[in-house]
């Protein structure tokens, strides 16, 4: 969440790759409430569809359940492309905010931030739990502390959180119109980007069925409050737009309360991008190892990532294929250039999510036991009409990017996965297989998107029969 309020502070810099330029009097502060209501539409989608498809493999076995099997694995090739460039895109940024007390290549630091992200997501999903309990008690600290100061230090008009400006390029400033604000959402929503988290980990969790709606939910409401704060008291405390449009935040905090408030603020703000990087590790190796029990890969590539550790439980090999490439891309290629690209990912990604939502209801998901919605269809509705709007917005060259990378899934589906239909790419749900079954190589081929009801020894250990037996004890990653 402290990944948040930089991101959107620092906006300006990430804007600029995109064309529209830095940030103006307000700007962030309205971004981050068209950003919120739009968050809201989309967590309500996860809260249902997480609960509907309880499985470690996210969004991709979600579209895949709902939308068919080619839906669900374009999900996967464009979420697995922006699996390997998110986390170390944000760790690049380490760096900066270590300079008021070391200097370091940002390179180098951002390897060693995904080093030590993979280090930790292989462990055990409680000590992942207390490892980024603690990171997150001093980003919100952070936080709080800024929004004070922000507060406590007004020199900006209440009326800029509404009627924003932008700089026109001549020295002066136009309005920050609806058109703005549709075309940055793809970046903008990229700030709440991880409250759907839950959904990820819903194998590690009791009871998934209620239980991850009720996480996405809060984790939702969490961000929003510890992004938008923060940024609202900033909109009002800089000294002037030309301030905010530095996006400098240590800069503004050392102006509001000297520089040893503001080496604190930058140091969380580090300990916020080791958070948010491990975070995505322990995550997106989840995601990997379920496409192996799904029988995406050659046999013995299914195998492998679909190990886990005899002591701790992780899918520890696929943990480390996802990780440790991104720590040669943070140290060899300027993948910061990519960010464009990754918001258009998530708005694709979140808008297929609002379809999935949309067919939730129809034919054999209508009787699942699964929370739902209030007011459907009015959030997917309302959430697939302006993503899809916004994408039209984004540059040609991100969405080519796009493009490129599914035009290769694709391709690897027509001459790998259909000709094999039978017995890869199945997707199925943990509750779909016996303990024994659980590893990509145990589990007989069976026909795609089917459901069997979980087994009675499996049933006694985890509740009651139609419900996931998944639990929080490391054996289901």
């Amino acid at each position: 969440m402290g990944v948040g309020v930089l991101a959107d502070v620092h906006g300006g810099e990430s804007e600029a790759e995109g064309g529209e330029g830095p940030d103006g009097a307000g700007e962030p502060a309205v971004r981050e409430q068209g950003a919120a209501v739009l968050s809201l539409g989309v967590g309500l989608c996860y809260a249902e569809l997480g609960t509907l498809v309880p499985s470690a493999g996210g969004e991709y076995s979600i579209v895949g359940q709902v939308l068919g099997r080619l839906a669900g694995w374009l999900v996967f090739v464009i979420s697995i492309v922006s699996l390997l460039v998110i986390p170390p895109i944000i760790a690049l940024g380490t760096a900066g905010y270590l300079g008021s007390v070391l200097t370091m290549d940002p390179a180098v630091a951002g390897a060693l931030v995904m080093c030590v992200a993979v280090a930790v997501g292989v462990l055990d999903i409680k000590s992942n739990a207390l490892i980024t309990g603690v990171f997150l008690g001093l980003e919100v600290l952070a936080a709080a502390v800024v929004t004070v100061l922000g507060l406590t230090h007004v020199r900006q008009p209440v009326s800029t959180l509404v009627h924003a400006v932008v700089p026109d390029g001549q020295g002066g400033t136009s309005p920050f119109t609806a058109g703005l604000l549709i075309s940055g959402l793809a970046v903008a929503i990229f700030t709440y980007n991880g409250f759907g988290t839950a959904v990820y980990l819903s194998e590690d969790l009791r009871d998934p069925r209620r239980s991850v709606a009720r996480t996405v939910l809060w984790s939702l409401l969490a961000g929003v409050l510890v992004i938008t704060l923060p940024v609202v008291a900033i909109c009002l405390g800089v000294a002037s737009p030309d301030q905010l449009a530095a996006g400098d935040l240590v800069a503004v905090v050392d102006d509001w309360a000297g520089s040893g408030v503001g080496t604190f603020v930058s140091l969380c703000i580090a300990a916020a991008i080791l958070n948010a990087v491990i975070v995505m590790v322990i995550q997106n190796g989840r995601v990997l190892y379920a496409s192996a029990r799904d029988r995406t890969w050659p046999a013995p590539v299914n195998r492998a990532l679909g190990t886990l550790h005899p002591r701790w439980g992780s899918p520890w090999v696929a943990t480390l294929a996802i990780g440790l490439p991104g720590a040669v891309l943070a140290l060899t290629v300027p993948i910061d250039a990519l960010l464009g690209f990754t918001g258009v990912v998530v708005a694709v990604i979140y808008l297929l999510l609002g379809i999935a939502a949309l067919a939730a209801r129809r034919g054999r998901h209508r009787s699942t036991d699964a929370w739902r919605m209030p007011l459907w269809p009015l959030a997917p509705v309302l959430t697939t009409v302006v993503l899809g709007y916004t994408l039209t917005q984004q540059s040609v060259r991100d969405l080519l990017i796009t493009l490129a990378v599914v035009a290769a899934g694709v391709l690897y589906w027509f001459a790998y996965l259909r000709p094999r239909s039978a017995t890869h790419w199945v997707l199925s749900l943990p509750e779909d297989q016996s303990p024994a079954d659980r590893s990509p190589q145990a589990r007989p081929a069976g026909p795609p998107l089917t459901r069997t009801p979980a087994p009675a020894a499996a049933t006694a250990a985890g509740g009651t029969t139609g419900t996931s037996t998944s639990t929080s004890t490391p054996e289901h990653p």
